[in-house]
């Protein structure tokens, strides 16, 4: 193990290596989200099913900003807005992949993740019995994937584009931070990764929350791993091998090579993450020894303050 995590680490340890990495894993995701909701968006049989699908109890537009988007006499409809988001789903994948403009759409992407989460329809109110199926778990529970995501948009907008890029070939400046605290994003790549593990593990029995086809206490235990910083990349490597399990639950033969995508594409960018923190780990911020140091620093123990 300690051989193979050493051979990760100097093929992959680099932050060049990184982001590239992390660019692809989460360019893929937008790639198949866009090329799903596409085909069926402009099949004229399926255009209305996908409309309902995202505009219902169960869909992702909660009714206030169904009444703000699309109010009487606006020239807004549910087609053109799904559309339009799916296209540019579609074309902001295909550029992270190829490390185009990654560093915008890193920024657009950071921030609009958190939009899934203020627009999700959801009921949580003690004693409410709706007639229509909505999400009865907290939004940030049931998106916790998205806000893992948006963290790591972060750490992408600050590593830059990486190896093999167009931004590279086209820019000659600002293409890939070679400074960056490793520490700093390190801490953030864990937890970000940390947050879906932890939720499904404390709250996976309720309705929309995944578990990734795994035992609670299993990922509860690798979320906790992580957040401390204590074996993260033992866990790292875990974690990669609990989302290979559950794309391998996911595929079905009755669906399309698109419908399977679809149903893991999260996981490709978690997949990424997972890689990342086991080639090289996540740094010294905050793991039980830096806590310690920064205590003792509080306290005038220490001469120099923590990293």
């Amino acid at each position: 193990m300690k051989n193979i995590l050493a051979n990760l680490q100097s093929t992959l340890g680099g932050n060049k290596e990184t982001a590239t990495i992390l660019r692809v894993g989460l360019g893929l995701v937008f790639i198949i989200g866009g090329c799903s909701k596409l085909s069926q968006l402009l099949d004229s049989e399926r255009m209305a099913g996908i409309v309902a699908s995202y505009t219902g109890g169960k869909g992702y537009i909660n009714d206030f900003f169904l009444s703000y988007l699309f109010s009487e006499g606006s020239w807004i409809t549910p087609w053109g807005f799904l559309t339009t988001l799916s296209s540019f789903e579609l074309f902001s994948g295909i550029a992270l992949v190829a490390g185009l403009m990654v560093r915008p759409l890193a920024l657009v992407y950071a921030f609009l993740l958190w939009t899934f989460v203020f627009s999700l329809p959801v009921v949580t109110t003690p004693g409410v019995d709706t007639s229509v199926a909505t999400y009865t778990s907290p939004a940030m529970f049931v998106q916790i994937r998205d806000i893992a995501l948006s963290g790591f948009m972060f750490v992408l907008l600050i590593m830059g584009s990486g190896k093999f890029s167009l931004d590279s070939k086209l820019l000659t400046n600002g293409v890939n931070s070679d400074n960056v605290n490793w520490n700093h994003l390190g801490l953030l790549l864990r937890l970000s990764l940390a947050a879906p593990l932890v939720i499904g593990g404390m709250f996976g029995q309720f309705a929309n929350i995944s578990t990734y086809a795994t035992a609670q206490p299993i990922l509860f235990a690798l979320g906790i791993l992580l957040i401390a910083g204590v074996k993260v990349r033992e866990a790292a490597a875990i974690t990669f091998m609990v989302m290979l399990w559950f794309i391998g639950t996911k595929v079905s033969l009755d669906k399309t090579l698109i419908a399977n995508l679809n149903g893991f594409k999260r996981e490709f960018a978690m997949l990424a993450v997972s890689l990342i923190l086991t080639s090289r780990g996540a740094g010294t911020a905050y793991t039980p020894a830096d806590v310690i140091h920064r205590i003792k620093y509080s306290f005038g123990k220490n001469a120099v303050p923590a990293s």
